[in-house]
């Protein structure tokens, strides 16, 4: 990608914010272009979730700026969207799981034949569709954490927020889902992808931006040089997926004993 055709989709300059005088972030500098998944990686309480919050505009800053598609954030942007570790918190328990995930589509105006279709192609992407006529509470937890995957993808935003979303998956669910988020990116969506798992990270990611500990700042932003197409078993044997996992593991190592 040439510096002529870049369109940068989210900034974050020079963020830093505090919890009761703790330090969370300092001088957090970060850009995603359009169309890009960017892993965020780092050691245990370094930050991460709190940058997404201020990302998503569920936090404002204490300091720097967060600006999505040429505009700061002072509020939560209209056309992005979330999806959090806590995703038993976001699914209303008296909505069936087809509703659950067309309910954020009523913001874009859609009739309700067409939401409830999209929800449709949503738990499809996801293998819930014999579910959808279920209730959340009938569902185990990974398969709630699905739904709520769902949801995102059928609102399609232009950014996507993820929190180490398929942490309460089984590995096979994990794998399938990790491959839908390549889908998901090679149609267009920018998505800042938040997770614990170091080769999770350089698999789905185009760079991985490393966080130290607290108070978090980035260290590190990788370059992830490995071929468009992936593959669960060929992709992870390629000796620059190796070396980059070496490489990012030790920033987090050394990053956690900074």
């Amino acid at each position: 990608m040439t510096d002529s055709d870049r369109h940068v989709s989210l900034e974050i300059l020079d963020v830093g914010h505090s919890y009761s005088g703790q330090v969370a972030l300092r001088d957090v500098n970060l850009e995603v272009s359009r169309g890009e998944l960017v892993s965020i990686v780092g050691p245990s309480g370094c930050g991460k979730s709190t940058l997404l919050r201020c990302v998503a505009g569920l936090t404002r800053p204490g300091r720097g700026r967060v600006v999505v598609g040429g505009a700061e954030v002072s509020g939560v942007p209209d056309d992005l969207a979330v999806v959090s570790q806590d995703y038993s918190r976001s699914l209303l328990p008296w909505l069936t799981v087809r509703d659950n995930v067309a309910l954020p589509l009523r913001r874009r105006g859609m009739p309700k034949e067409s939401r409830r279709a999209a929800a449709g192609q949503a738990l499809d992407a996801v293998g819930l569709s014999a579910s959808a006529r279920r209730y959340p509470w009938q569902l185990s937890g990974g398969m709630q954490q699905r739904v709520s995957i769902a949801r995102a993808l059928a609102f399609r935003p232009s950014l996507l927020l993820m929190d180490e979303p398929f942490g309460s998956v089984d590995a096979q669910t994990r794998e399938e889902l990790e491959d839908l988020l390549l889908r998901v990116r090679d149609e267009g969506m920018t998505i800042l992808f938040v997770t614990h798992d170091i080769d999770e990270s350089v698999y789905v990611g185009d760079r991985v931006a490393v966080l130290s500990r607290a108070p978090g700042t980035v260290i590190a932003d990788l370059p992830v040089d490995l071929p468009a197409e992936r593959d669960q078993i060929t992709t992870r044997e390629l000796r620059e997926f190796v070396r980059l996992r070496a490489e990012v593991g030790r920033l987090v190592r050394d990053g956690a004993g900074s």
